[in-house]
């Protein structure tokens, strides 16, 4: 007993000191379950956008529509569980739509999360954007037709011929799914008026007809080299969808069509294909697709070809490369987050903090893709989201800065000033804090400019005798902004209140550079480019432009505005060097004067020489320039070359570097840093040099490079990954190549491409080569990268490496199957994917027969592409029901089929025939959007059968009564005496127990005859097909038969193949041979007896087609839920859909004999086989309800 209380209260002890410290090590973070994604709905329709988070309680959910809240209603509220459910999505104009970019934001203690954007699209089909126009072509050659139009989600486009549905393709004609159709080699029957039709599920568009007419070809037919009339197109295609390449040649003989690549690498085989004859389909299309491809037309056995060319690009959504991780900083520390994001176009990194935008300021940096806060402040304690977004969608991730406060701060210092002392200095004074000023040890002053965003906040450190300090380094005619923090040893006070400062004006710091071209002979265009600010030190007044010949010391000057930056230079001398200088001034005066520049102005000479070229520099590094250049739009001479000169400023000029005609670019190199070089260049002929263009520009300074530090080990290499499974991924990585003898351990990273929250990348430690990683998600794509440790050192990350799970083959059917009528004989059926997650479907099966098909077991199959959720079921016959199902398959197997969904196609009222009036009925059942309705004459049939059930049961008992020591033999002839007896008498009474073994007559099937294991039929097939029931009618109802005796004689040691149908049931066939007298009945057992009713039996032998074999099998559930909601039929679909059988005995066989067998069969199969009353069919189904 001790020891259990010892380890009892260890256990307690734990609890009491572990649990403190995790909640301080470990916080519980924000973050999204479920995120909303894009859909798109149907007007009117009910639609839910997903979102649900998890982390502390309470949680608070809200929406935003366009970065507006969301405002509730009754249309539009939020669920418990944080989604937002709109009952009836709205199309209006402006802001009442219901169509945007909505996102749900999480916030609980800690901050506040975004969701990723989802949008939210009402289905449409917008008018044609280009119509078919009509085309003359030559019998043998080809025909392109296209057309184009706009909807959400898209259309599939087919073509009518003369109002005839054309097929999608055949040896001559393609449909391509963007909507051109190529019909090739045509013909003269090829002529008419064509049309196509868009169809998705918001609406069916036709187009304009166009005529194809067909001329005569000439004869005979020339040879004709190769012609690509229509060639690929520059596409832009995003991730997973198709891409189509057309690519339409004529020529005599007839060309070949190949395809290749500009890369020489080989077309992925997989997932591209050739439609029609010669058309490029990508489809699933991944990066590696993206590239140059190019059609070659080339005449068989002939090297004549031409070649078409056109560029693929890849779309890609934005994935995380790099996340922000979570940060634990003291007050007035510095926090750096980091955040790379890649795609196809570039993403946008956005930083959100508690779900807001962050801005720049003097404290917080945004770099590229880093988020940098200086100076924490207890305000900064928040979550923080990077956003990348590009037009393919976008990505979050987030983490969260958690700001360590200390007690006895010191208060802020107070009374902060600020007094400008030059264009470069500002005096700054404080007084010290109000509380704890004793414990300050220093004191640190940050500044920064006032104007602009994402300004460089620059910090000095002072010590703690002081209350005064000068800054010296600023800007002349600046803005500044100023604040001063105290410190203790425990950490920082709060920051003093901002002063706003502004520096003096001084003189230019420097002469802008000149560019300096001619005209003409006698002029000169002098122009430059306006100084920045950090050398204008102030606002730029005036300019004085001096110049003068290299013969003359005279120097004429011009003062012109500041706000000019160009001025031509007039009637000076052809063919002599004037030398040229600039200087800029302020309010304070004049700055220092540039070097001077000389230009040498043309000959004047009535000769053709090269006007001059315009000129640019540019800095690439400190010691590298790139000079560009361009001919005068004005030049008309030829130019046989160009000759450069460079030299620095105050040395003399070097020899000239020779380009050729054809050059418009030149490096020069080896340069100085922080020099200024004159370049000059001119083009040439044979008349003569050109005229010259002058330009003057300064390297920049070289950025020192910091010594670096020793240099960490080097990361894993050889990083090897395998698909094991669904779940599982195994690494392999190599050592790197060192002589340290100390053991190395690894560290691996794993997560999902695009992960969104940094808490749930996974980090696995192995002192092993080689690891297996398990509990992976299926169909995902998973990036790794691992470092190693040794000697506290740890190196960088190794590259990281991509591997997907193996997808799970699909478990669920696809959901909200709906089939709609479009047409007279065409249908639309529109389902949704299967709702799991990180299954990938290759393709959708889809199933359709009519009711009688059904009960053969032949279905119409269909496929269609795992992107495309639609398919049209056309060449449907009026007066039919229609069962359709559907469902998804990858590469890893089938998926289930969805429940039946039943279509009714409408019979054609002008024949004057109701294919739902059933024929021999005097009643009819009227249909309408799914239901029954019961008219009058119904009713009273209902009633009337009721009424005679009774009767029969009356009877029944009356006889039974009577006949009390022999009842098994009176249950047989009544039964056979009472032709139009229901059969739910029989099954009364065998219910009420009243006749255990009774004897019954059915009709006799022979070995030949089989009936359909399907059901739903009281059909009798056999060899040469069904057996049409006996046209006899007998007029008696109630009338009873005096034949018991012979009939009872005639079956005595007959052996027959007996067959027990029941409807919905597979059924099975045996030989028995009966003795039976009238003394002596069969057992109830062997008369009862009656087969499985499960339809997927292994007796089902009479399947065709696809019906039950393999994946197209259907089960039980199908013969009750043929149609799904609120549509379903009736019971008494059956009952009534056998109206058209006569209500008599069924025809004998020949030789008039009959087999006795049972008579509990359901009431249904009773109603099938014409036991009913010969007026209403409904009155007999009321009697067997009964």
């Amino acid at each position: 007993m001790a020891p259990v209380k010892g380890k009892l209260y260890q256990r307690l002890l734990w609890c009491v000191v572990f649990l403190p410290i995790s909640g301080v090590l470990c916080f519980s973070e924000l973050f999204f379950i479920k995120e909303p994604h894009d859909v798109t709905v149907m007007r009117r329709d009910a639609v839910i956008l997903d979102c649900q988070a998890h982390g502390e309680s309470p949680i608070d959910v809200r929406w935003l529509k366009n970065g507006v809240n969301v405002l509730e209603n009754e249309r539009v509220y939020r669920l418990s569980n944080g989604s937002l459910f709109i009952s009836e999505v709205e199309s209006r104009r402006g802001d009442k739509s219901d169509e945007g970019l909505y996102q749900c934001l999480a916030q609980n203690k800690y901050g506040a999360i975004l969701s990723q954007r989802a949008r939210l699209t009402i289905a449409s089909i917008f008018a044609f954007a280009i119509q078919p126009t009509s085309i003359v072509v030559t019998q043998g050659s080809v025909a392109r037709l296209s057309c184009k139009i706009s909807a959400h989600p898209p259309p599939i486009i087919t073509w009518e011929f003369n109002r005839v549905t054309l097929p999608l393709a055949t040896e001559r004609i393609t449909v391509l799914p963007n909507g051109v159709l190529q019909i090739h080699a045509v013909q003269r029957a090829d002529a008419g008026n064509y049309r196509c039709i868009a169809t998705n599920i918001a609406s069916r568009r036709r187009s304009t007809e166009a005529t194809l007419t067909v001329t005569p070809a000439p004869s005979p037919q020339l040879p004709q080299r190769p012609h690509i009339i229509v060639g690929p197109q520059n596409i832009s295609v995003s991730l997973h969808q198709n891409a189509i390449l057309e690519c339409m040649a004529t020529g005599n003989p007839r060309p070949i069509i190949s395809w290749s690549r500009a890369d020489s690498k080989s077309i992925d085989v997989y997932s591209t294909k050739v439609l029609g004859n010669g058309n490029l389909i990508i489809t699933d299309i991944k990066p590696q697709h993206g590239g140059v491809y190019m059609c070659r037309a080339t005449t068989p056995g002939t090297r004549n070809y031409t070649v078409a060319s056109a560029n693929v690009t890849v779309l890609a959504p934005p994935s995380l490369v790099e996340w922000p991780e979570s940060l634990t900083r003291p007050r007035a520390g510095t926090a750096r987050f980091v955040c790379h994001a890649e795609g196809v176009p570039t993403p946008r990194i956005t930083w959100l903090k508690n779900g807001e935008k962050v801005h720049s300021n003097g404290r917080i940096k945004m770099y590229n893709s880093k988020l940098v806060i200086n100076q924490i402040i207890p305000e900064d304690d928040a979550i923080y989201q990077c956003q990348a977004e590009n037009e393919q969608g976008s990505v979050l991730s987030m983490a969260r800065l958690i700001v360590v406060m200390s007690e006895d701060r010191p208060s802020a210092p107070r009374n902060l000033r600020a007094d400008t002392v030059s264009s470069s200095a500002i005096l700054l004074a404080w007084d010290r804090p109000l509380y704890n000023s004793d414990k300050v040890i220093a004191y640190s002053v940050h500044y920064m400019k006032a104007e602009g965003l994402n300004n460089e906040e620059y910090q000095v450190v002072i010590g703690n005798d002081t209350t005064r300090y000068i800054i010296d380094d600023l800007e002349p005619a600046r803005n500044y902004t100023f604040y001063v923090v105290a410190y203790m040893p425990m950490g920082a006070s709060r920051m003093s209140d901002h002063v706003f400062q502004h520096t003096l004006e001084d003189v230019p710091l420097r002469a802008p550079e000149l560019s300096l071209t001619s005209n003409s002979p006698m002029d000169i265009q002098v122009s430059w480019q306006p100084l920045p600010d950090k050398l204008s030190r102030g606002r730029v007044t005036a300019y004085r432009l001096s110049y003068r010949t290299t013969a003359e010391n005279a120097v004429s000057q011009l003062e012109l505005p500041g706000e000019k930056t160009q001025h031509l230079l007039q009637n000076l001398q052809p063919d002599t060097i004037y030398l040229l200088r600039i200087v800029a001034a302020t309010g304070i005066g004049w700055g220092e004067q540039s070097a001077w520049t000389s230009h040498r102005t043309p000959k004047a000479s009535s000769a053709r020489v090269p006007l001059a070229p315009e000129l640019r520099l540019e800095p690439l590094n400190c010691t590298t320039i790139l000079v560009r250049w361009q001919l005068a739009p004005r030049n008309s001479a030829i130019v046989q070359g160009y000759r450069l000169f460079y030299h620095e400023e105050s040395q003399p000029e070097s020899a000239p570097v020779q380009l050729r005609a054809l050059d418009n670019t030149h490096t020069i190199g080896g340069l100085d840093p922080r020099k200024k070089y004159h370049v000059k260049l001119l083009a040439y002929n044979i008349v003569g040099d050109g005229y010259q263009a002058d330009q003057t520009i300064s390297t920049p300074g070289c950025v020192s490079v910091r010594d670096r530090l020793v240099p960490p080990p080097p990361p894993p290499h050889n990083v090897y990954t395998k698909t094991n499974s669904s779940s599982a991924i195994f690494l392999h990585w190599g050592r790197p190549a060192f002589t340290s003898s100390h053991s190395v351990n690894y560290t691996v990273r794993c997560n999902p491409v695009g992960l969104q929250n940094a808490s749930l990348v996974l980090y696995l430690q192995t002192s092993e080569q080689n690891l297996l990683v398990r509990d992976l998600e299926p169909n995902t794509k998973y990036e790794f990268a691992i470092r190693l440790h040794i000697d506290q050192l740890s190196s960088p990350w190794s590259p990281v490496v991509y591997q997907s799970t193996l997808p799970d083959a699909p478990t669920l059917p696809p959901s909200n199957v709906k089939v709609t009528l479009i047409e007279e004989d065409t249908a639309l059926v529109s389902w949704k994917p299967p709702d799991e997650p990180n299954i990938a479907v290759m393709h959708y099966t889809i199933l359709y027969a009519s009711r009688h098909a059904w009960i053969a077991g032949e279905w119409k199959v269909l496929q269609r592409e795992g992107s495309i959720t639609m398919a049209l079921l056309e060449n449907l016959k009026p007066g039919q029901v229609y069962l359709v199902k559907v469902s998804a398959s990858n590469n890893m197997g089938d998926g289930p089929f969805s429940h039946t969904v039943e279509l009714t196609v409408r019979a054609d009222l002008s024949s004057g025939h109701d294919p739902w009036h059933s024929r021999g009925s005097t009643h009819s059942t009227d249909f309408s959007d799914g239901f029954y309705h019961l008219d009058q004459k119904s009713m009273t049939g209902i009633t009337v059968g009721v009424c005679i059930a009774l009767i029969c049961i009356i009877i029944c008992a009356f006889i039974i009564v009577c006949r009390g020591k022999n009842r098994k033999f009176s249950v047989v002839k009544t039964y056979r005496e009472g032709v139009s007896t229901s059969a739910s008498t029989a099954g009364h009474l065998v219910s009420e127990g009243q006749a255990e073994s009774a004897d019954v007559t059915v009709p006799m099937i022979s070995q030949n005859h089989f009936l359909d294991a399907k059901g739903g039929t009281n059909l009798i097939i056999n060899s040469l097909g069904p057996v049409q029931p006996g046209t006899e009618k007998k007029e008696k109802w109630f009338s009873f038969s005096n034949n018991v005796r012979k009939d009872s004689k005639a079956v005595q040691n007959m052996t027959h193949g007996t067959s027990s149908y029941q409807h919905g049931t597979t059924v099975l066939t045996f030989e028995e041979e009966l003795s039976i007298s009238p003394d002596q009945p069969a057992t109830m057992q062997a008369l009862l007896w009656r087969p499985s009713d499960t339809e997927g039996s292994s007796t089902s032998e009479g399947s065709h087609a696809t019906g039950d074999s393999g994946r197209y099998s259907h089960d039980e559930t199908e013969m009750t839920n043929l149609s799904s909601g609120p549509s379903s039929r009736p019971p008494s679909l059956t009952a009534e859909n056998s109206g058209g059988s006569d209500c008599s005995l069924p025809a004998e066989e020949p030789g008039g004999q009959l087999e006795e067998s049972q008579t509990g069969l359901k009431s249904t199969e009773s109603a099938e086989n014409g036991c009913c009353l010969h007026d209403t069919q409904s009155g007999s189904q009321s009697a067997l309800s009964l």
